[in-house]
């Protein structure tokens, strides 16, 4: 699990909680459900005019679960296991690594086609294409959930500007300017809350996701043509440390020597 989006999530709340409780601990005053109709209602239509239904079904949940999930194996981690698998496959050919385990699905999937067989474009072309599409759902959920965001604000104006022309039509009648001004309000704050404390947050943790997944993935299938090639074990690993920062290199490079 990534804890940062957890422990980020729950410290926004914490902060919003330890505030009202300062301010006298009444909850209630904080709700207004027409404040909640205007920034949900609003903010979910206008999301579904910006993409078509499927992108929102996929997307959603798949943001969220990329959101909170770390990547099960690291790229120095994938560096390391390719190479084991290289040197398998130099010492007792293809068939050998039929009964490895291996904790990467793509890298899995990957080692499936040099253990059956396939010609090297095939398993490039074939790869290359499940992790352009898983890219494309990945970045697919951030845009959703930015474009969320975007609208949330929006729509807290609209909801302010609501509350505000109800106040103002209803100024002969005090009773009436409370829940008014209370919508206007609420439904700004309900608008800021939700875009800068969950949706962008969230799309911009998904894009950083995808670019981790874009690496990780595009070193799997060098790592996987080098072993279709039957290269060396040392020599897939010095090309594929070409994927890591400068200084897990030298470290890796430390370790070799």
């Amino acid at each position: 699990m990534d804890i940062a989006t957890g422990a980020g999530l729950v410290g926004g709340i914490a902060v919003v909680f330890v505030l009202i409780m300062i301010d006298g601990g009444n909850f209630a005053a904080y709700f207004d459900k027409h404040a909640v109709i205007v920034i949900f209602g609003g903010a979910t239509a206008a999301t579904m005019l910006r993409f078509p239904f499927s992108v929102i079904v996929h997307g959603v949940p798949m943001g969220l679960r990329y959101a909170f999930n770390m990547r099960a194996i690291r790229p120095r981690e994938l560096i390391d296991e390719i190479t084991k698998i290289a040197d398998v496959v130099k010492r007792s050919g293809p068939m050998a690594i039929e009964n490895l385990e291996i904790s990467d699905p793509f890298l899995a999937q990957g080692v499936r086609y040099i253990a059956d067989g396939y010609d090297r474009e095939f398993i490039r072309d074939t790869m290359e294409r499940d992790r352009d599409n898983f890219l494309m759902h990945l970045d697919e959920g951030s845009k959703v959930y930015r474009a969320f965001g975007d609208c949330a604000p929006a729509w807290g104006m609209i909801g302010t500007i609501l509350g505000m022309v109800t106040m103002f039509a209803n100024m002969s009648d005090p009773s009436k300017l409370g829940p008014a001004m209370a919508t206007a309000l609420l439904a700004t704050l309900y608008g800021a809350l939700i875009a800068n404390m969950i949706t962008l947050p969230i799309a911009d943790k998904l894009h950083v996701k995808l670019e981790e997944e874009d690496v990780s993935r595009t070193l799997i299938i060098d790592g996987v043509l080098l072993i279709r090639d039957a290269k060396s074990a040392s020599l897939v690993r010095e090309m594929l440390i070409a994927y890591l920062p400068h200084n897990h290199r030298e470290e890796m490079a430390a370790e070799a020597a």
